[in-house]
C-alpha cells in the first residue's frame, strides 16, 4: 500500500459582512472573508493539500484566480473536483486534520457540520475528518482580528492495483 501526505495552508482577511463560509458552512459573524471565489480558507486549505500530498500541484494551478469562472464559486464545489483530479490519478484521501487560526469566530458548536459537509466531498467518514479551532493569543494579524488562517493535512492511499 502506498501513502502520501500533503499540506495546505491558506488565509483570508476580514471585511463587514454577514458570515464567514469554513468547510461550506456560514458561520455566523458581523463579518465576512475576502476572496476571489467564496473565501472558504477551509476548502481552500483541504484542497491543497489532497492536491499537492498526489502531486497534482496546487489550487492555484487547478483553479486559478484570474479566471472569470472562478469568481465567486463555491469552494466545496472546487474541493470535490480535486477530489475527482486526485481520484482519477490513482489517489485516494483517507484522513484530514485541520486547524482554524482565528480569534472569531468561535469554530465549536460549528465543527461537527464542517466535519460532515469536508467528509462527503471528500467521500470518507466524518470520523476521518478532524476540525480543530485555535486563536493566535491575540499575536499578530490574526490575533488583531483582521483575518484567519487554516493549515490542513491530508492522508492519501493509493487506489491503484
Amino acid at each position: 500500500m502506498k501513502i502520501r501526505v500533503g499540506i495546505g495552508y491558506d488565509s483570508h482577511r476580514f471585511v463587514p459582512g454577514d458570515g464567514v463560509i469554513l468547510g461550506g458552512v456560514k458561520v455566523p459573524s458581523d463579518k465576512s472573508l475576502v476572496g476571489h471565489s467564496d473565501a472558504d480558507a477551509v476548502c481552500h486549505a483541504v484542497t491543497d493539500a489532497i492536491l499537492g500530498g498526489s502531486g497534482l500541484g496546487d489550487i492555484g494551478e487547478m483553479f486559478p484566480d484570474n479566471d472569470e469562472v472562478n469568481r465567486g464559486r463555491d469552494s466545496l464545489e472546487m474541493l470535490r473536483l480535486a477530489v475527482r483530479r486526485v481520484r482519477e490519478a490513482g489517489w485516494a484521501a483517507v484522513q484530514v486534520d485541520l486547524s482554524i487560526i482565528a480569534e472569531e469566530p468561535k469554530i465549536g458548536r460549528h465543527r461537527e457540520r464542517i466535519r460532515a459537509k469536508l467528509a462527503g466531498a471528500l467521500g470518507v467518514e466524518p470520523s476521518a475528518v478532524m476540525v480543530k479551532g485555535k486563536t493566535n493569543e491575540k499575536m499578530g494579524w490574526i490575533g488583531k482580528g483582521k483575518g484567519l488562517a487554516v493549515i490542513a493535512v491530508c492522508t492519501l492511499e493509493s487506489i491503484v492495483a
